[in-house]
């Protein structure tokens, strides 16, 4: 999935500790974990001319979400070049039959041989010049493979929240920007950070997706970018991840306060490498929205006891119509942040 790069000295020493410890995890669990004060950040952001908070709530179906889940779940294990991983695929496909959705299909040449790659992309237009990405990986922990690890919030809720969206935004008018549903391949390092920097063994669909997207003029259309990463946790806390875009995570903000959800958002800062970085570093306002708190010390992250026991549909809820509200937002923010 990710990798937390931002640490306090005593978070680091306990990190060591563990690292030094648990030798069976792929990947060192080094997270900064700081309160915010009120929502506030170091950064300095832009003054947001918020829509007034008028029109219906957005609906999302958790329970359908969380059944979703389970239905990618009990594939077991999806790791790249599987027959799981395929099976995955191909149930992603069949919700979205009836969409508009563009296949970016290409090889990867990885430490461990050229794999299949698939990202899955599901479009619905809106009448505003621009598109709104929200993405989610759906692959599996490579170095795990062998194992019984069939990581249900770590990409299969996700999967299922983008699902679910789809079921929300299909059939319906749209008088606001694009929305584009991003089902990335291939986000899982294929060594452990160990032996290969995550940056360098990671992402492998998330970074082809930008540099097409780059080469073929998309990337300038693309007004923002929300990535979706483990937020069907029960005991939900999405953190506010530094490597954001702060104006854009203040519209998340913004979004859940309005549903009343704001206890779940942003108690605490932290830096992660994830999939957000390809479209941050070509300039595209991005927004991970994380909880990297997955059992205590985030115990239950890359191992085999990220179970759908953990999770909750109330969650799912909560993750999703924070994502749409924050859409809708958006739409009617005039205008946008420069990028």
């Amino acid at each position: 999935m990710l990798r937390s790069v931002k640490f306090s000295t005593i978070l680091f020493a306990l990190a060591l500790i563990v690292i030094a410890c648990d030798q069976d995890k792929t990947s060192s669990k080094q997270t900064a974990q700081t309160p915010l004060a009120n929502n506030s950040t170091d950064e300095i952001t832009p003054k947001l001319n918020f829509p007034p908070d008028t029109g219906p709530l957005p609906k999302f179906d958790g329970d359908r979400a969380m059944q979703y889940t389970k239905e990618i779940v009990a594939y077991g294990p999806r790791p790249l070049g599987s027959a799981n991983h395929k099976k995955v695929e191909e149930y992603i496909l069949a919700h979205l039959k009836s969409d508009d959705v563009e296949n970016d299909v290409f090889t990867a040449d990885t430490p461990d041989g050229k794999f299949p790659v698939h990202n899955i992309v599901d479009k619905f237009p809106g009448t505003k010049e621009g598109i709104i990405v929200v993405a989610s990986h759906y692959d599996t922990n490579y170095p795990l493979r062998n194992t019984s690890y069939v990581g249900a919030n770590d990409g299969a809720s996700t999967s299922a929240l983008l699902l679910e969206m789809a079921n929300q935004l299909r059939g319906k008018p749209n008088d606001g920007y694009s929305v584009w549903l991003v089902w990335d391949d291939a986000e899982e390092s294929i060594r452990p950070d160990t032996e290969i920097p995550f940056e360098q063994d990671a992402l492998y669909g998330i970074k082809h997706l930008a540099e097409k997207w780059e080469s073929d003029g998309t990337l300038k259309k693309v007004k923002a970018f929300i990535l979706a990463d483990m937020i069907g946790d029960a005991d939900l806390d999405i953190d506010r991840e530094t490597n954001s875009t702060p104006w854009l995570e203040d519209v998340v903000y913004e979004a859940a306060s309005r549903l009343g959800y704001q206890s779940h958002f942003f108690a605490r800062r932290i830096e992660i490498l994830d999939d957000h970085l390809p479209f941050l570093k070509r300039g595209v306002p991005s927004a991970d929205l994380i909880d990297f708190s997955y059992g205590y010390n985030n115990v239950f992250w890359h191992t085999p006891q990220d179970t759908v026991d953990k999770l909750s549909a109330k969650s799912l809820e909560i993750s999703g119509s924070t994502v749409l509200e924050t859409i809708r937002i958006l739409d009617k923010m005039e205008p946008l942040p420069p990028k």
